[in-house]
């Protein structure tokens, strides 16, 4: 079979090879992969950047499959069944550990999903909503778990609620389509209008131009008539904004720090200044989000099958462009997620 292996950091340390077949043992489900789709993780994992890593591995986390074999014991899965991976390998339930930490798919010390052929423990996997392509389904283990956890397990976002989402990636979109779909009003913000636009078709309720509208926190103010949202998808790294946004007892999930992570060189700085006071008179609360576990990975399938919405993929990559896709997703032209087909 082929799979992807990154023996050095850098896209010149990713190659695609040859592995022998590997085979279901007690306990455990192989899988045909279907497709793969990108995170922000796995290009800071390439670039040696994320916290963790060893090399070698099989990088990418997030990806689709059909069980083609079951070994002795397996009853949770069956032949047939389409199924993703959940990302780190041992949090099936409550609160993450310190131990979770090292089990997670693509970094740490567990091969991540980019080959044709991949065994996992029965325990591992979930079934995906039938109504979805395999590269939509491929999207949400760490994109749509993300936004799951930050707005109904962290929080409780409810119908009426005011949730501010940054930007169009994966996880902003998936926020945007979780939130309305539970009632809530979503703002977006964003520097292109062309995706501002495809965020109203989405169910956005307002849109504020950053580029155009540096203070986007007024902004934000203003169109909730000076009460402020109660939940923000942080994933820029602005938190003095975040807070400033903030009703009172609203909440701000830490996902990411687009605007401080650089490529080809690290970062590009710290964190921008918390706003303590800011965030003392808003009684807030800053959660830090770090993906979810099994249970509520499968209750969050429920929730998209109910719903019926498909996730947003931008773009499609073949199997041998694998690079191609990663550069794709640094440059941020994309909308919604970037996928890889792995196996027809």
């Amino acid at each position: 079979m082929r799979t992807w292996q990154l023996r050095t950091l850098g896209y010149d340390g990713l190659a695609l090879e040859e592995r022998p077949e590997p085979q279901a043992g007690p306990g455990q489900a192989l899988l045909r992969m279907k497709s793969a789709s990108l995170n922000s993780r796995d290009l800071q994992v390439v670039h040696g950047i994320y916290p963790g890593s060893q090399l070698p591995l099989v990088p990418v986390s997030d990806g689709v499959g059909e069980v083609i074999a079951v070994g002795e014991g397996v009853t949770r899965v069956a032949v047939g069944d389409r199924v993703s991976p959940i990302l780190f390998q041992t949090w099936l339930r409550g609160p993450i550990t310190s131990s979770d930490w090292g089990q997670a798919l693509g970094a740490g010390g567990c091969d991540g999903i980019l080959s044709e052929l991949a065994v996992f423990d029965e325990q591992t996997l979930v079934k995906v909503p039938a109504q979805l392509t395999d590269d939509e389904a491929a999207t949400l283990t760490i994109a749509g778990l993300t936004a799951w956890q930050a707005l109904f397990v962290a929080d409780s976002v409810k119908a009426g609620d005011t949730v501010l989402v940054q930007g169009t990636g994966g996880v902003s979109i998936f926020g945007l389509q979780l939130a309305v779909a539970a009632g809530a009003r979503v703002i977006v913000t964003s520097s292109s209008d062309e995706k501002l636009a495809r965020a109203r078709t989405l169910g956005a309720w307002e849109t504020i131009n950053y580029r155009a509208t540096p203070e986007w926190q007024e902004e934000a103010k203003r169109l909730t008539d000076g009460v402020g949202v109660n939940h923000v998808i942080e994933v820029v790294g602005d938190h003095r904004r975040s807070i400033r946004a903030l009703c009172i007892g609203g909440a701000i999930s830490v996902i990411g720090y687009l605007q401080n992570l650089s490529f080809d060189g690290g970062t590009r700085g710290g964190v921008q200044e918390t706003d303590v006071m800011g965030l003392i008179l808003s009684n807030g609360r800053v959660l830090g989000i770090a993906d979810g576990n099994r249970d509520a990975y499968e209750a969050m399938n429920r929730a998209i099958a109910i719903a019926g919405f498909h996730p947003v993929v931008d773009r499609t990559f073949a199997f041998e462009e694998v690079v191609e896709a990663m550069r794709y997703l640094e440059s941020g032209s994309h909308f919604g997620k970037v996928c890889i087909r792995i196996g027809g």
